[in-house]
């Protein structure tokens, strides 16, 4: 059973210790559970419905909802390290949950308490996943399948609308029990948050097939055909002038972003776990000079190229978990700020998202693809060890944002004290 790296910093903690430890003991045997079988999950590229049974067995997609029966209380410093775990054992379920707990969030980003409460509630209650995108479709966004739409519509309708379009998303929606999506308001031109029933006529879902990686997503393209909104079921508005947006709803993205952070720092940690596993347990690759002793003992630890390539890619991951800490912290504050936040807030917490985005994405890069090359000549036990898997998923992962985006807001805001604008899209 590979074993996750145990050299990580500690979140701050808003919850009383002895529950983050529920959660964290909880985490971590879901994660063990779903590292035992990755590798051939990861080949099958099935819909994702036993992950998500097992998900809903430990409890987590409830993790964010207030306390209560049958809630789960936690905050945002813990849904992070929860992502992380289970990322590190499963990037494909990492993802999928980060997605939801974005999304859980969109009551609160756009609406009002009582339809936040309202939306929690059913979540907890009813063991809801949810899948969708409440931003605007960017050049960024993964490519969108053919004839999919630039951005959904909703025609008022009656005192309710009808939801028209097509669009690709990243996860979730063919397991998802509820969509929440973002769409344009044929009359007013405002961005209208809606909560969808998948199960509705109107909607068909084209599950995407032949991923590179990030396979067990449960990543899809929806169809949208006048399918009917009512008025409870619309989350919130957003203006359609973005000089208006409030900057509390701009932390929607930034949220999402910081999330899919984590995904990619537990799948670069998983990979070094795993792998350091196997190298202790192959046979030396490296041989020293005939005519030299050899100062080195015979087991791979010894191995002065291997002990080097290691702390080269564990300096990696600290740097770049050192980096994402005070983002996490930065957000979570925030988000406890509620309309409260301000915009210069806003920036610092923008800046510090796109740091540890540029630092995680650089590094999970370099570690997934050097292991690949740690392992090549390792045996392995019980066959191919599946490591590609790990470079598949972070190249997909940190594909749809490129790095100069972020780092380009940073030297701005660095140099000229420019804010990064207040905005929904990714």
């Amino acid at each position: 059973m590979p074993k996750r790296s145990a050299a990580r910093p500690a979140a701050p903690q808003a919850e009383p210790p002895a529950e983050h430890e529920i959660w964290h003991r909880v985490t971590r045997e879901l994660a063990d559970d779903l590292a035992v079988d990755a590798v051939s999950r990861d080949r099958a590229g099935k819909p994702p419905f036993d992950e998500l049974a097992r998900l809903r067995e430990a409890g987590l997609p409830a993790l964010l909802t207030p306390p209560g029966p049958l809630r789960g209380g936690s905050d945002w410093r813990t849904a992070g390290a929860v992502i992380r775990e289970i990322a590190a054992a499963d990037g494909s379920i990492g993802e999928l949950l980060a997605r939801h707990y974005t999304l859980s969030w969109s009551t609160r980003f756009f609406g009002t308490p009582q339809q936040a409460d309202a939306l929690e509630r059913r979540v907890a209650e009813e063991q809801w996943l949810l899948a969708g995108d409440t931003g605007h479709p960017t050049a960024d966004a993964e490519r969108p399948a053919p004839g999919a739409g630039r951005d959904l519509t909703l025609a008022p309708d009656g005192s309710g609308h009808l939801l028209h379009g097509r669009r690709s998303f990243a996860a979730g929606v063919t397991v998802a029990d509820r969509l929440i999506v973002g769409g344009v308001c044929t009359r007013t031109g405002d961005r209208l948050i809606a909560l969808v029933d998948p199960a509705h006529p109107g909607v068909t879902t084209d599950p995407a097939h032949d991923r590179l990686g990030q396979r067990l997503t449960g990543a899809g393209t929806v169809a949208f055909d006048a399918v009917p909104v009512p008025p409870e079921q619309i989350l919130g508005t957003v203006s359609h002038d973005e000089q208006h947006l409030a900057p509390y709803a701009a932390l929607a993205p930034l949220t999402l972003r910081l999330a899919l952070v984590q995904v990619a720092l537990g799948i670069a940690e998983g990979a070094l776990a795993e792998a350091r596993d196997l190298n202790r347990a192959a046979s030396r690759t490296w041989e020293p000079a005939e005519a030299a002793p050899d100062p080195y003992p015979e087991l791979p630890g010894g191995d002065p190229y291997l002990l080097l390539a290691y702390g080269e890619l564990v300096a990696a991951a600290h740097t770049a978990a050192a980096v994402v800490e005070p983002a996490t912290e930065a957000l979570a504050r925030g988000l406890l700020m509620g309309q409260g936040l301000g915009v210069d807030e806003c920036a610092d917490i923008a800046v510090l998202v796109a740091a540890a985005e540029a630092v995680t994405g650089q590094s999970a890069l370099q570690i997934t693809t050097r292991i690949l090359e740690l392992t090549a000549t390792a045996d392995a036990a019980g066959g191919d060890p599946g490591f590609d898997r790990f470079w598949r998923n972070a190249r997909v992962l940190t594909a749809h944002r490129s790095s100069a985006h972020s780092l380009r807001a940073i030297g701005d805001h660095y140099l000229n004290g420019a804010h990064p604008p207040l905005t929904l899209r990714i």
